[in-house]
């Protein structure tokens, strides 16, 4: 184990889930490393990365101090790492129902937002042909998310327990994605007036430190890609 990262993560530069298991190690105050897989050159299907995540994406997190413990899925990765090093429960909590319903929104965040945006995503950017009818399809989902987080928020500021949590932070990655690429373009679409609730929560969240310091590494490290 180094005592100098006795976390090491297993991540891209490109895509957000990654970047959402920073924003929480730096939330903690944990000390890790990164290592940047190179996708063009397959470096998630190495047999270094395999032997720790069968899977093949990212991220994956080895907690040298716990013998080596590999955990993959960023939802279960932030999971982890509040279950067992946020001992002052700044992100996470100690009742039972809570913690419940922390899960319910990770779960959420893992079916209901990544997949419906990431799908936005590729039919918006990276399709090879236009298909405005899977375009139109994902990005109705987009807002229909939104639109749920919006139901919960314009009654409470945050989604578990009236603090932030894990659960909360978990939507900020894809949050960004929505709002400056997803429906950057999309007809009368209007952030803050039209879900001015989860405008609030996500602008709050944009302006922690953790999260200011997790995409100026972002944005540096993709102006070296």
């Amino acid at each position: 184990m180094s005592d100098i990262h006795p976390l090491t993560l297993y991540s891209s530069v490109i895509g957000p889930n990654g970047w959402k298991v920073v924003t929480v190690l730096e939330e903690l105050g944990l000390k890790y490393r990164t290592v940047y897989l190179d996708f063009t050159k397959n470096e998630h299907h190495s047999p270094e990365h395999l032997k720790y995540n069968p899977n093949g994406r990212i991220p994956t997190l080895v907690d040298h101090a716990n013998g080596d413990f590999a955990i993959w899925e960023s939802d279960a990765i932030i999971l982890y790492l509040a279950e067992k090093y946020d001992k002052a429960r700044t992100l996470y909590v100690d009742n039972f129902e809570e913690k419940m319903q922390i899960a319910q929104w990770l779960f959420f965040q893992a079916s209901g937002q990544g997949p419906y945006f990431g799908q936005a995503a590729h039919f918006l950017m990276y399709h090879p042909e236009r298909i405005p009818s899977a375009t139109e399809r994902y990005q109705k989902e987009v807002l229909r998310v939104l639109g749920v987080l919006e139901s919960v928020l314009s009654k409470q500021d945050w989604l578990v327990a009236d603090k932030l949590t894990i659960a909360d932070l978990s939507f900020v990655p894809w949050n960004i994605s929505a709002t400056t690429l997803l429906l950057k373009d999309y007809p009368g679409f209007n952030f803050k007036n039209d879900f001015p609730a989860v405008y609030r929560w996500h602008s709050t969240m944009l302006n922690r430190k953790s999260v200011k310091d997790t995409y100026a590494l972002k944005d540096s490290l993709s102006a070296r890609a």
